[in-house]
């Protein structure tokens, strides 16, 4: 699933319509997102514009900010500060890879 089918899917689940949980997610300024612009993620004309954003809607809709970050083909901020070169971080990308592969074949 992409990262606006995810959203909208959980939105939908939670009995939410797009203008109240526009109204739950805040940008770094405190501000409300608009309905427009979570309208444009839900139909994946938009990513969204921050780590930020990614925690707010894992945090609105219940959902493993992990699973947000894969659909928004980002890595989580704490990866940036684990401490590992770059054969290290490569090595554990291509050992996810492999996880990936084995757990949707199994299913």
């Amino acid at each position: 699933m992409t990262f606006g089918e995810i959203i909208s899917k959980a939105r939908k689940e939670k009995g939410l319509n797009q203008k109240q949980l526009a109204a739950l997610i805040k940008k770094e300024d405190g501000q409300a997102i608009s309905a427009p612009y979570l309208n444009d993620i839900e139909h994946d004309r938009r990513s969204p514009s921050s780590d930020h954003l990614i925690e707010q809607f894992a945090t609105a809709l219940g959902l493993e900010p992990e699973t947000l970050y894969f659909a928004a083909r980002r890595l989580p901020p704490y990866i940036y500060k684990t401490p590992a070169d770059e054969k290290v971080m490569a090595d554990a990308i291509r050992a996810l890879h492999i996880y990936l592969k084995k757990a949707t074949t199994i299913s």
